[in-house]
């Protein structure tokens, strides 16, 4: 079902970004509603950050159109940014200042009124109240993570842009930045995220898999599963690694994926793949079983194909 255009946060159509002779962006079109997390997935190199700052108008695309909070992204960019909150990939706030220095530092750049009250809020909101005065310099990975968040929302925006933000952060402080993203969701924000981690791909709503500048899926994690009708097999036993180069020669079996105890086997002819696999596995201790295919089988299929197709990036 579409979702109404007034519901839309990010609606854009054909964007194309060439950087010399490398097309970066190529026919991009995404959509994405209010109050959804949106991943956005792909290799590096992909063309995900170009992407998405194409899409808040902090580059104009060569060609193609669109709206970002229903600003036109080539005309309007200025309001655009300052209703969206962007989150680099790389902390870059100044480490030589407190936390609350930094906030107020960011307020004052958005000339915000009462910018007291709106940095007491951003750190009252986060848990930041009891390290304000810390230098951010001495901060670890997962406190730096709070404290970009909380500079993103401290104008209050509707769109949160996060170009790989838990990237270097332990276990904890990514489920815990995850847990405090659906809470923004739930307030009506809206969040396009780009992210390496499974995990954290099926916490979205909805997902887009992006390599060598073209988008080759999206749709909610199931859909996404679901268009490259993959049939898989679980092998269980010794000398996997073996049995995994055996079956990459066979024409029938598309992909091998070593997952913990597991050999993981797809392909696209089921009947075909079945059949590769009971072969190779025939006069051995090997067990074999069909289990559903996971997103994880999907977004490794698509990155080895998308190479065959589009090759390497340059």
């Amino acid at each position: 079902m579409n979702t109404p255009a007034q519901d839309l946060v990010i609606d854009v159509h054909n964007l194309n970004k060439r950087f010399g002779d490398k097309h970066v962006v190529n026919d991009v079109s995404l959509q994405v509603a209010r109050g959804e997390i949106f991943g956005f997935l792909g290799p590096n190199g992909s063309g995900k950050t170009t992407s998405i700052r194409l899409m808040c108008g902090l580059l104009t695309p060569d060609s193609g159109s669109g709206t970002c909070l229903g600003y036109d992204i080539q005309r309007e960019s200025g309001a655009i940014k300052r209703n969206v909150g962007y989150m680099t990939q790389r902390f870059s706030y100044w480490e030589d200042l407190t936390i609350r220095e930094n906030l107020d530092f960011v307020a004052r750049i958005y000339q915000m009124r009462n910018r007291r009250e709106a940095v007491d809020r951003s750190l009252e909101s986060l848990g930041l109240q009891s390290r304000a005065s810390q230098l951010t310099g001495s901060l670890s990975g997962g406190w730096k993570q709070r404290l970009a968040l909380a500079a993103c929302m401290l104008h209050e925006p509707k769109l949160l842009l996060l170009d790989e933000p838990t990237a270097g952060v332990d276990p904890t402080a990514r489920r815990d930045f995850w847990e405090e993203l659906h809470r923004l969701a739930a307030r009506g924000i809206s969040v396009l995220v780009s992210t390496h981690y499974m995990d954290e791909a099926e916490r979205c709503h909805k997902l887009a898999y992006i390599a060598y500048g073209k988008l080759l899926a999206q749709g909610t994690a199931n859909e996404v599963i679901e268009s490259q009708d993959l049939a898989t097999w679980a092998i269980h036993g010794e000398h996997l690694s073996k049995l995994s180069e055996h079956l990459r020669t066979m024409p029938d079996v598309d992909q091998t994926v070593v997952f913990g105890s597991a050999l993981h086997a797809s392909g696209r002819d089921h009947a075909a793949l079945e059949r590769a696999i009971r072969q190779a596995c025939a006069g051995t201790d090997l067990r074999m079983e069909p289990i559903a295919t996971g997103l994880e089988d999907v977004f490794i299929y698509l990155m080895s194909h998308s190479k065959d197709n589009f090759g390497a990036p340059s």
